[in-house]
């Protein structure tokens, strides 16, 4: 009686997995479909309204060594690594929000505790030296908010993801750019790959790969209903994207 209650366990767990969904991440927060600033303090709100998984948002290094959430290497046309933190508070984003910081940002995601924080490390455009630092500061941040449960970290500057490894050996961590097999990935003991659709497409061996190695898969930016159904029906962990009301409907 035991055994055939074991096995119809066994049975039932299996089934539920094979029918296991990715998992949303807003990129750049909820955004698009709101109409509110990506990367603002509002976009994060919206994502964990829509009960996103994670929200992505994008982190760069001021001159004054100051982390802030922004996208792009300028604030609305003035260039972040060579401006200090004050001179970006001079301009506001359209819904009257400052620049946030990375603090802010965090400390606002850590209100609730279902939808996990994605921070991106940017690369500096000035130097190799300045994104190390910014890999520095960023886990310092973290560790200080004690926020290692909610924050996961992206990057597409694999020193930076290897820095981060060396600073946190817990931290998880998932590199961008998609020039690393699921096998380097492992040997260099980050957690999962998060790459561009078109990466795992031409590499459609990929996404097994990584799961025969317990490696978490991503995929950005995905927006179209082909895509998301693709990646959908290849069991891929996660799917970032800009329209989080569409994937959501489809998941649903």
């Amino acid at each position: 009686m035991k055994k055939n209650a074991f096995l119809l366990a066994i049975i039932c767990l299996t089934s539920i997995a094979s029918f296991a969904q990715p998992k949303m991440i807003a990129h750049r927060g909820s955004w698009k479909n709101t109409q509110v600033p990506q990367n603002s303090l509002a976009s994060l709100q919206h994502a964990i309204k829509q009960k996103a998984w994670g929200s992505e948002f994008d982190v760069h290094l001021t001159k004054d060594n100051i982390l802030v959430v922004n996208h792009d290497n300028d604030f609305y046309g003035l260039d972040i690594a060579t401006s200090t933190y004050n001179e970006l508070l001079a301009i506001k984003h359209p819904n009257g929000e400052s620049i946030p910081t990375a603090e802010e940002y965090i400390l606002e995601g850590l209100k609730q505790k279902k939808t996990k924080l994605i921070y991106e490390l940017k690369t500096n455009r000035l130097s190799t030296e300045r994104t190390l630092e910014a890999a520095k500061l960023s886990v310092q941040l973290v560790d200080k908010l004690k926020a290692k449960k909610q924050v996961e970290y992206i990057a597409f500057h694999y020193d930076a993801c290897l820095k981060i490894r060396e600073l946190d050996k817990k931290a998880k961590i998932h590199y961008l750019n998609g020039d690393k097999s699921p096998s380097d990935l492992k040997q260099a003991n980050l957690n999962g790959l998060d790459y561009h659709y078109n990466v795992y497409k031409k590499n459609p061996t990929w996404i097994n790969d990584a799961k025969s190695l317990k490696l978490k898969t991503n995929v950005w930016t995905v927006n179209s209903e082909e895509d998301m159904r693709y990646f959908i029906d290849h069991k891929i962990d996660y799917i970032t994207t800009d329209e989080p009301e569409l994937l959501n409907s489809l998941l649903k």
